[in-house]
């Protein structure tokens, strides 16, 4: 039966729950208000003070009346009088202290006494009126030694239930709108691996919406399946004619410059073409991570960027455990490394352990990135060299991998410019955890 409502028909339903148990709350409360009852002693004072107040108002002349309540008032007993008028009737009538009076002055039964709270009228206030024998009416208002408590543990008890109204409706819209979080939270992970269905819960729309996010994803792990097995076959496939122009160029009788130059060609098309695979991979989360060495790793590579005459130099830890793809993370070094050294001619790289992180730093001294354009150069097939006679091999892909590749183990890429001039690059990865 749930099942059938909707989004709105359980919003309506929680708001006419709350209101229904809002409205029993009240109403026990004032009934609970009405049996509210003060010490004995003042219930007496209360007694003595009208049937005095009654008695010496009715033989005070009519005109003079309203001074003589005035002089019968003390600061803890106000009385006033009035020749006639309607009689006010308090929020919470005091039946139960209205019996204490007329209990203790059986003068008072025909007065028809009327005792109710007034909040506002002071914390501790029981208001009040009274019918004199014309039938002109006294009206007092008075301060009780218990009266406080009552009002004090009235206003905890109306606030109590408006705190419980509100924690059952924020409990009762989180239940509701739970399969909306699950929802929001699965759709940022969208296209980064293989789907995962979400369980079709809650009401009627928002198991539609999670069936038509459900298909979406399917659609979308398909879509991108089929482009990259089309990108890899692409580039599998221009191989063989790339290496048949290699020979062929080799073999035949054209002059050295010219065939230098075509062999440069040739080479980058091939580079082109290992980009274009490598950044086609790098956005597969299919391989699992496992447990590195990324000091290790780090430290191999620039040995080896040294090893071939680079200006390469590393600092920092000799161990240093993460979880993370080993593949793919040691091309993005490798390509940041690469970068450094072509752009600037030299590298130096830091591992560290930063609040709780393992971080790698790569510096240069060489020109750096324009500041508006480091945001462009993590996007692919973007490159800073548009010159149609650019020396640069590539397709613009090496950061975009490099970015693939962090956020694929869950870590963070900064770049920034020093200022001192050349490029830093920073790599964060959560530590491995022991175990």
């Amino acid at each position: 039966m749930l099942r059938r409502f909707g989004l709105p028909e359980r919003l309506l339903a929680i708001l006419l729950l709350v209101a229904g148990v809002d409205f029993a709350a009240n109403t026990l409360l004032f009934e609970r208000a009405s049996q509210f009852a003060v010490a004995e002693d003042d219930a007496a004072r209360v007694a003595e003070h009208l049937v005095i107040a009654s008695r010496a108002i009715e033989r005070t002349p009519p005109q003079e009346r309203v001074g003589a309540a005035q002089a019968l008032s003390t600061p803890r007993f106000a009385i006033s009088w009035r020749a006639a008028g309607n009689r006010p009737v308090g929020a919470v009538p005091l039946a139960k202290m209205r019996q204490q009076v007329l209990d203790l002055s059986g003068d008072l039964v025909a007065a028809d006494l009327q005792l109710y709270l007034k909040p506002r009228s002071g914390a501790d206030a029981i208001s009040g009126s009274m019918l004199l024998a014309d039938r002109s009416v006294l009206y007092f208002r008075t301060r009780t030694s218990e009266a406080w408590t009552l009002n004090a543990g009235r206003v905890i008890s109306l606030m109590l239930p408006t705190l419980m109204l509100v924690t059952l409706a924020w409990v009762l819209f989180r239940a509701t709108l739970a399969p909306l979080r699950t929802l929001v939270r699965a759709s940022r992970t969208v296209g980064a691996g293989p789907p995962e269905p979400l369980e079709e819960t809650g009401t009627s729309e928002v198991r539609d919406l999670i069936h038509a996010f459900n298909e979406m994803q399917q659609r979308i792990h398909e879509s991108m399946a089929s482009r990259m097995q089309s990108m890899l076959a692409i580039g599998h496939d221009l191989r063989t004619p790339l290496s048949r122009m290699q020979l062929r160029l080799e073999d035949s009788r054209i002059d050295e410059d010219t065939r230098q130059d075509m062999g440069k060609d040739l080479g980058e098309m091939r580079h082109m073409l290992e980009s274009l695979q490598a950044f086609v991979e790098s956005g597969g989360s299919r391989i699992p991570a496992e447990r590195i060495n990324l000091a290790a790793m780090v430290q191999t590579l620039v040995d080896t960027a040294a090893d071939d005459g680079c200006d390469a130099t590393y600092h920092g830890l000799e161990s240093l455990e993460i979880m993370a793809r080993p593949v793919s993370l040691r091309r993005a070094l490798a390509n940041l490394i690469e970068n450094a050294v072509h752009y600037a001619g030299n590298v130096r790289v830091t591992v560290q352990r930063d609040q709780g992180l393992a971080e790698v730093v790569i510096e240069d001294d060489g020109p750096g990135i324009p500041e508006d354009r480091i945001s462009d150069v993590l996007q692919p097939f973007v490159r800073l060299d548009t010159a149609r006679s650019r020396d640069t091999p590539g397709m613009g892909l090496g950061l975009a991998i490099v970015r693939r590749a962090v956020q694929l183990d869950n870590g963070e890429l900064k770049l920034r410019n020093r200022p001192e001039g050349g490029l830093e690059v920073t790599m964060r990865f959560p530590l491995a955890t022991a175990g």
